[in-house]
């Protein structure tokens, strides 16, 4: 089997090429400079050329912030180029492993863990074009699985527990939002969840929509306090604030913890908690 993995030099692209290591099947890995796949005719002569089975789509637009001001380039690369990978899939009978979020809930304002047959009110430019994407995936019809996750990072690339570690060596203090509440995601364990999915013909069969984050709930603030403590950052005072004193073009979602009972249940999946995951992910930043 042949599995063609996009943005592939990125946090989850990476984990997954580090699984891969261990595969019978043959991974095809590509970013931006060797896959463009915002051109529909780039896409499809890889896909057919290299007689690809699977696609598992790591590339995304994920600076919120810029997003606001380039929604055109976000929807271009969150939307538009999912549909030539649902495209192609759905011509070859392949199948298609798309990555989404929690954002797509922002504004339903719920207060208890959110399914996925939740109705959506994305609130901005990332959250919009990232929802485009799921609908152009059930609008191609090809086979699929989308799985929507939150508050991303590992030891790879460009992050929040990476930001707060630089920041807790230059500051002496820091604040950091306590009115956003949701679960850290440790991109290996979602690495891992594809990996099997991907790796399992009959796992591949079961189709649709899932919630995968870590265990656990907290907030920014919480996040921030525990990476500190683990890390032995003993210097920067960690004080919680609410998120106006962060004026903002976007409004990001007060409460956007996923109910993983759908994932748990179909996969048999044993979750580890945020904090376990955030050890494991720091041990091997601070002692590599």
């Amino acid at each position: 089997m042949n599995i063609l993995v996009t943005g592939s030099k990125g946090q989850l692209g990476t984990h997954i090429g580090l699984l891969a290591d261990g595969s019978q099947h043959r991974y095809f890995f590509t970013d931006v400079d060797e896959l463009d796949i915002c051109r529909r005719d780039a896409v499809f002569n890889y896909v057919l050329t290299n007689d690809i089975n699977v696609v598992i789509n790591c590339a995304a637009y994920t600076n919120v912030d810029k997003a606001e001001d380039n929604e055109a380039d976000a929807e271009l690369v969150n939307a538009t180029a999912v549909r030539h990978l649902a495209d192609a899939m759905k011509v070859s009978g392949g199948m298609l492993v798309h990555v989404s979020t929690d954002y797509v809930f922002g504004g339903a304002g719920y207060n208890r863990p959110i399914r996925e047959n939740d109705n959506v009110n994305p609130t901005g430019a990332y959250s919009r074009t990232k929802l485009h994407g799921e609908q152009a995936i059930a609008e191609v019809g090809c086979r699929s699985v989308i799985i929507r996750t939150a508050w991303l990072y590992s030891e790879y690339g460009n992050n929040f527990v990476k930001t707060m570690l630089r920041l807790f060596a230059e500051r002496e203090s820091l604040n950091v939002v306590f009115d956003q509440v949701g679960t850290p995601t440790y991109a290996g364990d979602l690495a891992h969840l594809i990996f099997t999915i991907v790796e399992n013909e009959n796992l591949r069969n079961l189709e649709g929509v899932y919630h995968f984050t870590n265990e656990g709930v907290c907030s920014w603030f919480d996040f921030s306090y525990e990476i500190a403590r683990q890390a032995g950052a003993t210097g920067c005072k960690i004080r919680p604030c609410l998120s106006k004193d962060f004026p903002s073009k976007v409004v990001r979602p007060p409460y956007s913890v996923l109910d993983k009972s759908k994932v748990k249940e179909t996969f048999g999946l044993d979750i580890p908690h945020w904090s376990e995951s955030l050890s494991h992910c720091l041990t091997n930043l601070l002692h590599k």
